[in-house]
């Protein structure tokens, strides 16, 4: 979608949505090589595996990053941004179900199991830098969500679709990322109108979201660099 750029100079939202979206130049996750592997059925089984292991860091960590924003923002008084990110986290614990439950199953419906028991140092640095955006400020927290929330439906899609197509996933499998596709549209937008009431300044914003977002690209270059010899 493109802006009229002389109606968005007095727009703040649109401004702080362009933030976003300059933040993730280069880095779009679904020209990753890892994530067009999985579009491509070319993911080994075992491969999907080890990510689950990784991804569910992020997952784990979402609701207390969701709760100690929605915290701080009701404490200052923007009762309006609470709201919206109180929508999230109540999606998060309990759209259809639990997410991370929903994840689980993902995960438990593989059919391999993963050699990793603990999430990896990329996996691990994405979880932190959460929770780092989170303690810093309310506006650097749901930066860093919206520069993986506003791609994040299309992202599940291609991964539903593909789980399917390549890999006989049955509806219960994909269940986690079939949410998404379509309730992650929602959240993006929601992220993105909270940042506006929350004024916060674009530069901030653009800062924040790039930093989530190369701890996201981070992520799936482990995943490459660790594939079977001869895979990537």
């Amino acid at each position: 979608m493109t802006h009229d750029t002389r109606a968005d100079a007095t727009d703040p939202q649109a401004r702080l949505a362009d933030a976003v979206a300059s933040s993730l130049d280069g880095r779009l996750l679904l020209t990753h090589p890892f994530y067009r592997r999985w579009e491509a059925g070319e993911l080994e089984s075992q491969e999907l595996a080890e990510y689950a292991v990784h991804y569910r860091a992020f997952e784990a960590v979402l609701p207390t990053v969701l709760s100690d924003v929605a915290d701080r923002l009701a404490t200052d008084g923007r009762t309006a941004a609470t709201d919206l990110v109180g929508r999230n986290l109540a999606d998060e614990l309990g759209s259809p179900r639990p997410h991370l439950e929903l994840f689980d199953e993902f995960a438990g419906a593989l059919p391999d199991r993963a050699v990793a028991t603990s999430p990896g140092p990329a996996a691990t640095a994405l979880a932190e830098t959460y929770r780092t955006l989170a303690e810093e400020s309310p506006a650097a927290a749901v930066a860093g969500l919206a520069a993986y929330e506003t791609q994040a439906a299309a992202i599940a899609a291609t991964k539903g679709d593909g789980l399917r197509r390549w890999y006989g996933m049955d509806a219960a499998g994909t269940a986690f990322w079939d949410v998404h596709a379509t309730m992650d549209a929602d959240h993006g937008d929601w992220a993105v109108e909270a940042l506006a009431l929350m004024d916060a300044d674009p530069d901030v914003v653009a800062d924040a979201a790039r930093r989530a977002a190369d701890a996201w690209w981070a992520l799936l270059d482990e995943r490459e660099a660790e594939a079977p010899v001869g895979v990537a």
